[in-house]
């Protein structure tokens, strides 16, 4: 009967395949660490202060040959005759003699306030910041600005002042929390300006401080990450390709686990697909939204797979093969990955037009936005208990058979031990695969939520970055792999030449091929509840 490579291969290559497999995940954790800088590397800029009297729509530049008038401190003669509208902070991105570049897949800001005390300017509490921001960009030194987007918006303005409000203490800073600004889903050209303006009247900036200097925060990604998808991409789809080609072959129509197989090896090569390359010649600003739904997309599938996987060698042999047999598991990965993909189109959707715009500006939204990374940080640990309780019951249920292995004769009890020794050690790597797509999972909501809050020092190392996508590819491959139909027939006989199955039942022709009508492997077959007659 055929079975699956896995129960068909021999020992010594498959520790030949296993030493490769881990090989390259040594290889892919260490290009992170010793190739890729950090993926959200954080570059602070100055503002510079300035002087715009009459009002002027024209783009202030804070250095080069047509650099605005300007003031250093407000502490100046010049600044003391100013008004708060006479004043626009100015940001040149990036820094002198230099160029930003399409391979910086984002840009992300924050804003930092130099606010200091004063005892008849102090911050109120529960106060609001108006911001009239704009950016520009250009792609040479000698063109003229081109405006990209223009919006005036309103962040909370949060500062503590930790020693005592006296007069004594008047031009300490205050300690403010960085503020969300900006995130731009591509950087299509080489320079960008960005504008910012206070405006204050008699209801608009009232009870801010005194504004010393404003800092920005500016944050990207690094093109390491296209080049590890351009190498996974063709090889998981040739494999795809291949384990369907081979379950084509066979003379029975596919069972559910060998359809959720091809599926998880199609959301695989989804999110492989580098189509990052695009965006170095197209300004493209769906981008980031666009890998979210990759990765929503593929989490599901994955989270799908390991409850089809662990439940097709638990069901009776009457309930296998069946979807709806997994409706309220499988309905619940759906309900989360969609409500996670509402609550992203609900901030990085309004990006498309907006790149200003934070569900994060508002004490609702931060609540509201801290509340999903809890929910989903909670729901995928325990998604995971879950799935160590089926990994449990499986290896329950295979310890019934393993009672029946000493009435067997000794070829065909050692064939049955190999088989289960291997099942059991793919089940603990399935386990380890999940638990650290938990991890990975949980930090990158985190470190996103950080950035998005204005705290950038908390951040995705590179290393398990690539360490853990370069794993999802090789687990995807071992599996399609090692399920993928064997060209081999192995067939045990008992000691008088008989072949046997577990029970030591004599196998006609029909038998084996009922068996192998059943399920992909031989695990597949003996782990079911229901005694074949």
């Amino acid at each position: 009967m055929a079975g699956a490579i896995i129960e068909n291969m021999s020992t010594k290559k498959l520790v030949f395949l296993g030493v490769f497999i881990f090989a390259l995940q040594i290889l892919s954790i260490m290009i992170g660490a010793l190739i890729a800088p950090s993926p959200t590397s954080a570059i602070r800029y100055l503002a510079t202060k300035c002087i715009n009297r009459h009002k002027a729509r024209g783009w202030l530049v804070p250095w080069g040959s047509n650099r605005c008038q300007q003031v250093r401190s407000f502490d100046e003669p010049l600044a003391k005759t100013l008004d708060a509208n006479d004043i626009v902070f100015a940001v040149h991105v990036p820094l002198p003699n230099m160029e930003m570049s399409p391979w910086f897949q984002y840009m992300l800001t924050v804003l930092q306030f130099d606010i200091a005390f004063k005892m008849i300017n102090q911050i109120e509490d529960d106060v609001v910041i108006t911001i009239d921001a704009g950016i520009a960009y250009r792609d040479d030194l000698m063109s003229e600005w081109t405006a990209k987007f223009h919006s005036v918006e309103q962040r909370p303005l949060r500062c503590v002042f930790t020693v005592p409000k006296t007069y004594d203490n008047e031009g300490r800073f205050y300690h403010c929390d960085p503020i969300p600004f900006m995130e731009l889903g591509t950087v299509a050209h080489k320079y960008f300006l960005i504008n910012l303006r206070l405006p204050v009247n008699d209801t608009v900036n009232v009870g801010i401080g005194e504004i010393k200097d404003i800092h920005i925060v500016n944050g990207g990604f690094t093109k390491v990450w296209i080049s590890i998808k351009t190498v996974f991409t063709p090889w998981i789809f040739v494999a795809t390709a291949w384990y369907w080609h081979r379950i084509s072959l066979m003379a029975r129509p596919p069972v559910l686990l060998e359809k959720v197989i091809f599926a998880l090896g199609i959301s695989m090569t989804f999110l492989n697909v580098p189509v990052e390359w695009l965006s170095l010649g197209f300004e493209w600003t769906w981008m980031l939204l666009f890998e979210d739904v990759q990765q929503g997309i593929f989490y599901s599938t994955l989270f799908c797979f390991w409850i089809i996987f662990c439940g097709e060698h638990l069901m009776d042999q009457s309930q296998r093969n069946r979807l709806s047999a997994y409706w309220w598991q499988v309905g619940l990965v759906v309900f989360g990955s969609s409500v996670l993909l509402i609550f992203d189109l609900s901030e990085r959707g309004v990006h498309l037009t907006n790149p200003f715009y934070s569900v994060w500006a508002s004490e609702i939204g931060t609540k509201i936005s801290i509340t999903f990374i809890i929910v989903a940080g909670i729901s995928v640990c325990l998604y995971f208990l879950s799935l160590c309780c089926m990994v449990r019951c499986v290896f329950r249920n295979i310890g019934g058979k393993i009672q029946q292995l000493p009435s067997m004769p000794q070829a065909r009890r050692l064939h049955y031990k190999g088989i289960i020794f291997r099942f059991k050690f793919l089940m603990l790597v399935t386990l380890a695969c999940a638990a650290m797509t938990v991890i990975f999972f949980i930090l990158n909501q985190v470190s996103e939520g950080h950035w998005h809050r204005g705290d950038y020092t908390l951040q995705v190392h590179s290393a398990f970055l690539t360490g853990i996508y370069g794993m999802w590819n090789l687990y995807v491959f071992t599996i399609i792999f090692l399920y993928a139909p064997s060209h081999k027939h192995h067939r045990d006989k008992s000691g008088d030449g008989r072949p046997a199955d577990m029970t030591e039942k004599p196998e006609s022709q029909d038998t084996q091929l009922t068996c192998g009508e059943q399920g992909p492997t031989e695990t597949y077959r003996i782990t079911g509840k229901v005694a074949e007659e």
